[in-house]
């Protein structure tokens, strides 16, 4: 029978005549719990949100619950966004939410499938990379063979560094356990590291394709050429800058009547709906640099 360390944490109500309903709640499980999960992976927080919002702040660890948004402001020291903790990618897979963490690992969110119908709750779950994702850059996230995959790369733009390209340079999860796992991406292989090939983007276009780049930055031969495919086994074709910058995803600007305001120099980056729950990452910005980043989940407003 497994254990279970619960830390209850219920947010300020807005004014002192509020139900519980409305008032979001986080259980930080420690272990795992029967008639939750049984086995594999442990969820970080189970949530009950409201409509009050759940702040997340992102920290070299993992993320951590806050009061409230003003509860980040000179948090965190601005650094150019390769080397800060953000959210970089987001994707909803059928009920979850799915994203990749800059500099952490992965992270889900999902609907608790054990909890009462009456109290809807979602589960997080986070996946570390450890010592080796808080040195590297994200530059992808697709699924591969069904299984989601990122992709690290070495990232000196701003800094001088000593490191090594990042081996393996493709991870993934499951929901087996916690720890991560390497994904061999066949079209990489046409680029072998030992003649100083590096792929620092993947990702999959509007048109379903896949796009990557790969560079050889070093010596007397070095070159940068893009690809598109509809198959990640073998090489694509080459493209131009042009096409390969027109096939990145547009984001327009955020907005959602359920979204609280934030402070300013602070912007939300993307938004999700898991559940009846309303996902929205949020980024303190300053020109090309972060400084504090995290996550925030409320009921959605009907």
């Amino acid at each position: 029978m497994w254990l279970i360390l619960l830390i209850s944490i219920t947010a300020c109500a807005r004014t002192s005549g509020e139900t519980a309903s409305k008032q979001p709640a986080i259980s930080e499980s420690q272990a795992g719990v029967s008639g939750y999960y049984n086995s594999g992976a442990v969820p970080m927080a189970i949530l009950q949100t409201g409509e009050n919002p759940l702040w997340f702040q992102l920290t070299d660890d993992k993320p951590v619950h806050i009061g409230a948004i003003e509860d980040a402001l000179k948090t965190s020291a601005f650094i150019p966004w390769p080397y800060a903790p953000h959210i970089r990618f987001l994707q909803k897979e059928k009920d979850d939410l799915l994203m990749v963490i800059n500099r952490g690992g992965f992270l889900k969110i999902a609907p608790n499938e054990y909890a009462d119908a009456e109290r809807p709750e979602l589960v997080v779950y986070y996946f570390s990379g450890g010592d080796l994702w808080r040195r590297y850059t994200t530059g992808g996230f697709v699924f591969f063979e069904e299984k989601p995959a990122a992709l690290l790369y070495l990232d000196d733009r701003f800094i001088d560094t000593t490191l090594t390209k990042p081996r393996p340079q493709v991870w993934s999860f499951n929901m087996e356990s916690n720890n991560l796992f390497p994904v061999e991406i066949p079209v990489f292989k046409l680029f072998p590291e030992e003649d100083g090939w590096s792929a620092d983007t993947l990702r999959k276009g509007n048109d379903g394709l896949f796009y990557y780049r790969v560079a050889k930055r070093s010596g007397s031969s070095a070159s940068v050429k893009m690809f598109r495919t509809d198959d990640l086994t073998r090489q694509g074709a080459e493209i131009s800058i042009d096409i390969f910058y027109n096939s990145a995803p547009r984001k327009s600007e955020i907005s959602h009547p359920s979204l609280p305001p934030l402070p300013k120099g602070f912007v939300y980056t993307d938004i999700g709906e898991a559940g009846d729950n309303i996902f929205a990452s949020w980024e303190e910005q300053q020109d090309y640099s972060i400084g504090a980043a995290g996550f925030m989940l409320v009921k959605k407003i009907k």
